[in-house]
């Protein structure tokens, strides 16, 4: 039965996740519209529709922005599946990629202008290239070993150049020149794709060179990639938007605002990761980010910080001395930062190497002249190693991120105290203290679109790889080196979202954790019980079969914990992209077969073999405290300030690991349990009762009293709503259980809206209260 078309609200109540793929196409998604809006959810949020390379299971490699991606339905599946929804009362809010393109001539039909016509092209401006570089050719890093190894499959077929599956178009005239000045002639240089990690002369997201930078930061540039998207929300087909990396942008609060205003404001989030501390630009006209700070604060509660040390302690053990510098993490961090600027992005080094260069050698101050480029080279990695946030946005943001302690830092890198004096012009540069000039804003401007690449590279996809002392800590926005946050601190959290971005959007899971939220509150489990996860290794250890190092064995074990029983294929898959990742003895450019296969042994004999039943019985064990973990984490994401969004199938159990395996097409209807109750519960009452949880709401802190009260995290929403969940349940059973511990409501009747009949008043007994459940939710009842 459908519910009533009703307007769409300028806010979501809370948006529903789905993983758009030639396999789950715009017609699938209408067809899990009657179920998704049973649940209570107010939007479907959708993963780019736009046109994207043939066959990519995620989208982000759009190729015309122009169009709306024809294996998922074309424009008029989307704008079905939007009449269908709106059929069912739901909104939609669509993913967008205005950072990056495919780099895929065939595909691409801008890039292929561009490469045919060179910087002449009406489309040069969008792409982000280096036209003084590389003697005005765009390297194309697509070749499997030098020219002269490849040439003879480099073939001419009327105007265009084959390579393999590779096409190029060839410049105007050129077709029948011989090879060498064929190459010569055009406006691109094909190449062996190594030469991807130091010559590189156009912006990539991150270190993948499959994806070129896009210049939006161009009015013309914007206008012609957002038109389409512009198109469907002004005509009601979508009605918000998630903004994907924006930080890779020049000028993310530039573009922000011009998307504000092209979109008449539209409720729209950003995926911006937040350090610790660290506050989302006030002026940015968003609602929020996409919640990865809400995810790190949410888990957060479920750790133990004590047991989280001792784990830390067990793991330097078990691990040495194979770990990263023992097992630090801030030493993880800087490790991998050094790392990744001079392998991964080396050409993004380089690059900004060259401008600060020019802009030294033709600046008229005489402090920035006779900067040698390999001193500018060193300050600039130096003062990049030591950021702790993923970017500056203005010469006034990087004095507080370009400290002068990093600097003091940076300087005793040179031998030569003279020689440190590139630090100085480096942040002066920064700081914005030899002026505001076209060079002096590129130079800003490059520095922090390495910073970010940088942030993302050295710490997700390096560090988080390195250090795992607790794997479900090593999420996107964590924190490894001190994961665990106490009731005040989420409290506090809380109260500023509330207040400062009450609209803000929070997840738990999504296309890009390593770990889905149920792995996770699995793996929490273990800050309570480090001693028995410890002699649960030193158990199955005995068992003989091949470590390849202590390193990836402890992340083999706690992955297998966290999961359950599973394909070994799966973990298979995990651990190879794992030991990659980490690059301390294998890489995805620089694979070492006889390592990767003595991983997959010991994975096959150990953790999916018969020694791993011992960690089966260990988590069986546990199981109540994992419950007790999942639901709470559920219940708190779904009530806390911002809009919750649920990632495809967690409204029930979903136990899923790091991409691929998290973006399998989704089973609607399945499930059911403890998790899917909770869930319905919360999206129902939010539905019915916007105003306890939108943007006029408050949050208030409810502190329990009693010998066990720091196991008890409760707030209320509004004065009308009560959540109350447990927190470290183990440690709360081998204390001896919740005793006389109570919390004290508001005032006023409350009952549980998940178990009709009963009602608490006064100071409620917290064993009375969580009787039957780890969690619960409670409404105050009518006088």
């Amino acid at each position: 039965m459908t519910t009533p078309e009703r307007p769409d609200p300028a806010v979501p109540t809370a948006t529903y996740r789905l993983q758009l793929q030639p396999g789950f196409p715009f017609a699938a998604a209408a067809e899990a519209v009657p179920y998704l809006a049973s649940l209570g959810v107010s939007h479907l949020h959708l993963s780019p529709v736009l046109e994207a390379v043939p066959g990519s299971p995620h989208g982000y490699d759009v190729v015309d922005p122009a169009r709306v991606r024809e294996e998922l339905g074309g424009e008029e599946g989307l704008r079905e599946l939007s009449r269908t929804a709106r059929r069912h009362g739901l909104g939609l809010v669509v993913d967008i990629v205005p950072n990056h393109m495919a780099m895929s001539p065939r595909h691409n039909p801008a890039l292929w202008e561009v490469l045919r016509d060179g910087p002449s092209s009406r489309r040069a401006r969008w792409f982000d290239i280096d036209w003084e570089a590389q003697g005005g050719q765009v390297l194309l890093p697509v070749l499997g070993g030098p020219l002269g190894e490849e040439a003879d499959r480099l073939k001419t077929d009327g105007d265009v150049l084959r390579y393999y599956d590779h096409v190029f178009p060839l410049r105007e005239g050129t077709a029948s020149l011989p090879l060498p000045q064929l190459l010569d002639a055009q406006w691109y240089r094909p190449v062996w794709w190594r030469l991807a990690r130091t010559e590189l002369n156009y912006r990539r997201f991150f270190s993948i060179s499959e994806l070129i930078g896009v210049r939006v930061e161009d009015p013309e540039v914007f206008e012609a990639t957002h038109a389409k998207i512009l198109e469907l929300l002004h005509e009601g087909v979508v009605d918000g938007l998630r903004v994907d990396h924006p930080d890779g942008l020049a000028d993310p609060g530039g573009y922000l605002r011009r998307l504000h205003e092209a979109t008449g404001g539209r409720w729209t989030v950003v995926e911006k990761i937040l350090a610790d501390g660290e506050a989302l630009p006030a002026s940015w006209p968003v609602a929020g980010t996409t919640g990865y700070d809400a995810l790190r604060h949410v888990d957060g509660l479920f750790m133990d910080p004590d047991g989280f040390r001792e784990l830390l302690g067990r793991y330097r053990a078990y691990a040495a001395p194979q770990t990263d510098r023992g097992g630090d993490w801030d030493a993880t961090v800087r490790r991998a930062a050094y790392k990744v600027l001079t392998h991964e992005l080396a050409a993004e080094t380089e690059r900004l190497t060259r401008v600060a260069s020019r802009l030294c050698a033709t600046a008229p101050e005489t402090a920035l002249r006779d900067r040698a480029p390999w001193a500018l080279r060193t300050a600039l990695t130096e003062l990049l190693v030591r950021l702790e946030v993923y970017r500056p946005y203005s010469p006034e943001d990087a004095a507080t991120v370009v400290t002068e302690e990093a600097a003091a830092e940076a300087r005793r890198a040179f031998a030569v105290p003279e020689e440190a004096g590139a630090v100085d012009v480096v942040r002066d540069l920064l700081l914005g203290r030899y002026g505001d000039g076209p060079a002096h804003v590129e130079f800003r401007t490059r520095f922090a679109q390495t910073a970010s690449a940088l942030r993302a590279k050295s710490v997700e996809d390096t560090a988080f790889y390195r250090y795992v002392p607790l794997l479900s800590a090593t999420e996107v926005g964590g924190e490894p080196g001190g994961p665990a946050v106490a009731p005040d601190r989420f409290h506090a959290y809380c109260a500023r979202v509330q207040r400062d971005w009450p609209a803000t959007g929070t997840v738990l899971s999504t296309h890009d954790a390593k770990r889905s939220a149920d792995v996770r509150a699995a793996l929490h489990v273990l800050t309570e019980c480090p001693e028995r996860w410890a002699d649960v290794l030193t158990e199955v250890s005995r068992a003989g079969q091949a470590v390849p190092d202590g390193q990836t064995a402890w992340a083999a074990w706690q992955t297998v914990f966290g999961l359950g029983p599973a394909e070994e294929e799966r973990v298979q898959a995990a651990l190879l992209k794992h030991v990659r990742e980490a690059g301390l003895f294998t890489s995805w450019t620089e694979q070492e077969p006889p390592y990767e296969e003595a991983v997959a042994r010991f994975v096959t004999a150990g953790p999916c073999g018969v020694p791993g039943r011992k960690v089966a019985e260990l988590r069986e064990a546990l199981e109540p405290h994992i419950r007790a973990n999942a639901l709470g984490a559920a219940l708190v994401h779904l009530t806390m300030p911002g809009v919750p969004d649920l990632y495809q199938g967690t409204e029930h159990e979903y136990r899923a690991l790091v991409d691929p395996d998290n973006r399998r097409p989704p089973r609607f209807g399945e499930g059911g349990g403890d998790k899917e109750a909770v869930t319905r519960a919360a999206l129902a009452l939010r539905a019915r009762r916007p105003e306890v949880f939108g943007t006029t709401a408050s949050y208030e802190p409810l502190t329990a009293v009693g010998a066990a009260a720091d196991h008890c995290l409760a707030f209320a929403r509004s004065g009308e709503v009560v959540t109350a969940v447990t927190r470290l349940s183990l440690r709360l059973a081998e204390s001896g259980g919740w005793g006389d511990t109570r919390l004290p409501l508001p005032r006023g009747r409350w009952a549980d809206v998940r178990q009709p009949g009963r009602e608490f008043t006064g100071e409620a007994r917290v064993a009375e209260l969580f009787a039957a459940s780890p969690v619960a939710l409670l409404e105050r009842a009518p006088e």
